[in-house]
């Protein structure tokens, strides 16, 4: 008996510290990332990020980063990522709705994806990048998506709002 409660309570131990947004298919369990967890920025995909297969990004930036308008999202990826995307296929959602986009570039060799909105997108509403048809990398690892901004009429020196640690299984 005193076997099975000690085993009991470890189980329950291990299974609180593992966070619920994994069970849901969010960002998962990561131990020793070098990113402060201010600094990590939630995403899903619609296809649990794997190996070669087109997928959808969902990366997600909330309000309370969002403490100026933007005018330009630039999201840059290390050269260990060896998938591909589409620009064409490339969404702001500010809350519910869409944003229109003027343009989005995706610079392969500098290893960057820029995205442009119409109109600027406000200051203290959470945004919602939306990458489609993606096709992931053909072996798995963890890759550090760095997501930097410019905001209209300032200094143009992009502002970091933080970091996207995706995983490709």
């Amino acid at each position: 008996m005193k076997r099975l409660l000690s085993t009991l309570a470890v189980t329950t131990c291990l299974l609180s510290i593992y966070p619920a947004s994994t069970w849901a298919g969010g960002q998962g369990l990561v131990l020793f990332s070098g990113v402060s967890r201010e600094n990590q920025l939630p995403f899903s995909m619609d296809y649990d990020g794997q190996t070669n297969i087109r997928d959808r990004y969902r990366l997600r930036i909330p309000a309370k980063k969002m403490k100026l308008a933007v005018a330009q999202f630039t999201i840059s990826y290390p050269e260990s990522y060896k998938g591909s995307f589409d620009p064409k296929k490339v969404e702001i959602k500010v809350g519910d709705k869409k944003v229109a986009i003027s343009e989005t570039r995706w610079n392969k060799e500098a290893r960057v994806i820029e995205i442009f909105p119409q109109e600027p997108v406000p200051a203290g509403k959470k945004v919602e990048l939306v990458l489609s048809n993606v096709e992931n990398p053909s072996y798995p690892g963890m890759h550090y998506f760095n997501c930097q901004v410019l905001s209209p009429g300032d200094v143009p020196l992009p502002r970091s709002l933080g970091v996207w640690i995706i995983g490709i299984n």
